[in-house]
């Protein structure tokens, strides 16, 4: 019973972190219906910039700023360049625009910083958590301690952006809908711009969190790949539903991973998350906390 706890705990604590990822995606489909799929490449892009500032000799509060104004310019500089032009569109252009950005994301982070692997250090390492290893015998580790500590207040920091702030009704009206939202005077444009912006930002902080644990690599950009069966669990709409969607993705991979391994040949956990959003898709297709869509003839 020990070892299951550990090992859900464990799963429960990176799930936390497949949540990070997913919260980029739900923002800007929410408010303007478009399914980033350049979120992994600015996920990459935010770590491999925060480190390539600290190399240019700034210290970490100078490099997190200047990769969080990096990352805030990037959302907004799409938005204007690649989206606004394609407003009115339809959905599978938005798509494959998002597509074509990230490669243009990921070619020039690159270029600029260089495609060589790198550490990333934020001061907390990946062991286990004494006290309670002492008290319960139960190894949690501190780092995936620190990384669901972090979501839970940037989580806290959204929800209460979109409840209680002007910009965040604003909003919750675009994402509700657009044509409304035009007609009691909401700018569109502007609310997209700061969606993407904020979605910048939650892009640096999964690479920081990401980075510090696997290194700064290319494959950063695959942490996209796992945001996905966190969203059509959660759905896509739903800040509370990356959150659930994650915890419930990273439990159950961790679990499966220990428990069903050995008898699969190993490798479960590339292919056991999407089995199980193929599986809930046929049961609940918009999600846990998605908004059921009714077609009207």
């Amino acid at each position: 019973m020990q070892f299951f706890i550990e090992v859900l705990l464990g799963g429960l604590l990176s799930g936390v972190m497949y949540s990070f990822v997913a919260l980029g995606f739900v923002l800007i489909y929410k408010a303007s219906g478009v399914f980033n799929f350049a979120q992994g490449a600015m996920v990459f892009a935010a770590a491999l910039s925060f480190v390539g500032f600290q190399n240019l000799g700034l210290s970490f509060p100078l490099a997190l700023l200047a990769a969080f104004t990096t990352m805030v310019a990037l959302g907004i500089l799409t938005e204007r360049v690649v989206l606004r032009p394609l407003v009115n569109q339809p959905p599978i252009t938005l798509f494959m625009a998002t597509i074509g950005l990230s490669y243009v994301i990921e070619g020039l982070a690159q270029g600029f910083w260089g495609a060589n692997v790198r550490g990333l250090e934020l001061g907390v390492d990946d062991v286990p958590v004494q006290w309670l290893m002492d008290s319960t015998g139960i190894g949690v580790s501190s780092f995936d301690l620190f990384g669901a500590g972090v979501a839970a207040v940037l989580v806290a920091l959204l929800a209460l952006f979109f409840q209680y702030t002007r910009i965040g009704r604003a909003l919750r009206a675009v994402a509700d809908d657009h044509q409304a939202a035009l007609s009691i005077g909401i700018p569109l444009q502007t609310i997209w711009r700061i969606v993407w912006a904020v979605a910048g930002f939650v892009a640096l902080v999964a690479g920081l969190i990401w980075g510090a644990r696997n290194g700064v690599s290319f494959s950063l950009t695959f942490t996209a790949l796992k945001a996905l069966p966190v969203l059509i669990l959660g759905g896509f709409t739903s800040i509370p539903g990356a959150i659930v969607g994650g915890l419930i993705i990273g439990s159950t991979e961790k679990l499966a991973e220990v428990y069903l391994g050995e008898y699969v040949g190993g490798g479960i956990d590339s292919w056991f998350p999407y089995m199980m959003a193929l599986t809930f898709l046929l049961i609940r297709p918009e999600g846990l906390f998605g908004e059921k869509h009714i077609d009207r003839v």
